[in-house]
């Protein structure tokens, strides 16, 4: 197999956790690609030009970080780290929807930032900074318990917590303001498999 992606990319950075967790390494061959700099590396397996993706030895291509790291743990961990029924399937799936939220909403305030001032609008960095201090707020309050069950909702959060504070300022100092957060980053950093693939 191989994964097409990057290191700096918190999507990815979800599978290359579960690769860590289920002993893959030595399966699945990465491909480091940056979409915008080089497309034509990454178009002819996906359209969409997204990384991360999953090509199989027959040539599928599975995309989208929560399938590609769904398919990895039921084909190869026995779905360890995602439930195939039960509450507790439908709850790790809405926090990775939750996760994948910040994620975005905070690429957006970036990239808005990196325009020229004069062409940034203060209402988009504003509706989206929004969001995601909304939902860092509700992780915040649910932060004692969200490692209880180390699953991909967790490994999620997870992948939050390494990207959001290294690229918005407002959440550099994530011990002050999300301080049960903070405590969770550092006892996820504990496990071998987020401790490996921590940004550098």
């Amino acid at each position: 197999m191989r994964l097409f992606g990057n290191a700096m990319s918190p999507y990815g950075r979800k599978v290359h956790v579960v690769i860590q967790e289920h002993g893959l390494a030595d399966k699945v061959a990465l491909v480091d690609v940056n979409p915008r700099q080089k497309p034509e590396a990454v178009i002819p397996v996906s359209a969409l030009g997204k990384i991360p993706i999953l090509v199989l030895d027959d040539g599928t291509a599975i995309k989208d970080s929560p399938i590609i790291a769904e398919y990895l743990d039921a084909e190869f961990g026995g779905s360890k780290l995602l439930p195939r029924t039960g509450l507790a399937r439908w709850k790790a799936l809405t926090r990775i929807a939750d996760c994948d939220g910040i994620i975005e909403a905070s690429i957006l305030v970036r990239n808005e930032r990196l325009r020229p001032e004069a062409q940034q609008s203060a209402d988009f960095i504003a509706w989206n900074l929004d969001k995601v201090k909304r939902t860092m707020a509700e992780l915040e309050a649910q932060a004692a318990g969200l490692d209880k069950n180390f699953d991909l909702g967790t490994i999620a959060v997870a992948c939050v917590l390494g990207y959001v504070p290294r690229r918005l300022p407002e959440f550099e100092g994530l011990a002050n303001s999300h301080p049960g957060l903070a405590a969770l980053r550092q006892r996820l950093l504990q496990r071998p498999s987020i401790a490996a693939t921590e940004p550098a």
